[in-house]
């Protein structure tokens, strides 16, 4: 009761102030991370009550299905394209390099780790977070191209870096299990039945939908809500068949738009909503856990984060980004915000609840939280400041600047 009751005055003085809050490098995030962060040191034993794991996880998960679902629902072929296709290239040669680059220096920094481990590690960190990102994405003094890429950037990513995850931790797992029957077996329940249950439920609710929008059946105060019900069927329907309920809600999400292609306008009336609500319980929960493990940090967990929100970041963003004419100041300002937030705490979760006993585990564990918990603050506090110094350069470039193109 004392979280509950603390988490929703926490919520009510966001709500009172939230306007002045945009003024200042004090985003949400950060204020309810610091506000799990405090009732955890100052009230004794604040997170052995009223909490266990297994309810955190199925909060985050729902979180994270909404959020795969509605990011989904706003993917088209003009999202993607455009001129320089920058979106199509940080998704690709981005985080594919990304995923590398972060398993390499998870290697580096602990020894201890497997290849698969460092892989996973990789994997959980290379989603980025458009909550966190939001001032960014928001601001008329970005120009929209770049801020265009940023958004679809990260509102893919964290779908797309799920199938990585589950085939390094199957890969893992066979190796401590044995043989190569468990992978298999492992790969084609997470990621097959996953996508034939969002293939079947997209389809089959986007016909239902869209005809009884055309047909005037559905009042538009509750439109929102049928939509809302397709990635929970994907996750009960995944419960009994094995099936990843991310994977099946990210595919639902492109399924639905055949049959009702204006999803994506009313998946996001929800998000904007009740999304927000889950995305600020998960950081107050972040917190609250983050404050009790800070005795188990290490300097090489703290090195990790630096690498992982930095180089690991930075350079792949300049691979995927070269030939594009975009400056320098451009790609270093691309390249420094890519947040980590809600997918990697959420991707983290899954890891721990797939209950894969890997010898790495508790290193993956501090070092996700490490480096959302750097990310958090640096990226928060530094939003204001970077847009400022960004946009007086591109105002310097002039209108004909490849940032300023349509």
């Amino acid at each position: 009761m004392v979280l509950i009751t603390a988490f929703l005055v926490l919520l009510l003085l966001y709500s009172l102030t939230s306007r002045l809050l945009e003024r200042t490098v004090v985003t949400a995030p950060i204020l309810f991370a610091l506000g799990g962060m405090g009732l955890a040191l100052s009230v004794p034993g604040a997170g052995a009550v009223g909490v266990e794991r297994e309810s955190l996880l199925l909060l985050a998960e729902i979180g994270l299905v909404m959020l795969l679902f509605t990011d989904a629902t706003h993917v088209s072929p003009k999202s993607l394209g455009g001129k320089g296709r920058l979106p199509l290239r940080l998704l690709t040669t981005g985080m594919l390099l990304t995923i590398v680059l972060g398993a390499a220096a998870a290697l580096a920094i602990f020894p201890s780790l497997s290849l698969w481990e460092a892989g996973i590690l990789a994997a959980i960190l290379a989603p980025t977070d458009a909550g966190l990102g939001q001032v960014i994405v928001q601001s008329p003094r970005v120009p929209q191209r770049i801020r265009q890429a940023l958004n679809v950037e990260a509102g893919l990513n964290d779908g797309l870096s799920v199938p990585f995850l589950m085939c390094f931790i199957a890969i893992a797992r066979a190796g401590t299990e044995g043989g190569g029957a468990v992978l298999l077996r492992y790969v084609f329940e997470q990621l097959g039945l996953g996508a034939l249950v969002g293939l079947g439920i997209g389809l089959a609710g986007g016909v239902l939908l869209g005809q009884a929008d055309r047909r005037g059946w559905m009042a538009d105060s509750v439109r929102q809500l049928g939509l809302v019900t397709l990635p929970i069927l994907c996750v009960l329907a995944c419960k009994p068949t094995g099936g990843s309920m991310f994977i099946a809600a990210y595919v639902a999400g492109f399924a639905v738009q055949v049959g009702f292609p204006g999803a994506g306008s009313h998946a996001a009336e929800f998000t904007e909503g009740w999304g927000q609500l889950f995305d600020l319980f998960i950081f107050f929960f972040f917190g609250l856990f983050l404050a009790l493990s800070f005795g188990r940090f290490t300097a090489a967990h703290y090195l990790y984060a630096l690498l992982s929100l930095t180089v690991v970041r930075m350079l792949p963003v300049a691979v995927a980004l070269a030939g594009t004419r975009l400056s320098a100041a451009t790609v270093l300002f691309m390249g420094w915000f890519g947040p980590r937030g809600l997918a990697s705490i959420v991707l983290g979760l899954v890891f721990l609840e797939e209950q894969a006993r890997l010898p790495g585990e508790d290193t993956v564990k501090l070092a996700v939280m490490v480096t959302v918990m750097a990310s958090i603050f640096a990226h928060g506090a530094t939003a204001l400041p970077g847009i400022g110094a960004y946009a007086r350069r591109v105002e310097a470039m002039g209108e004909g600047a490849p940032e300023n193109a349509a």
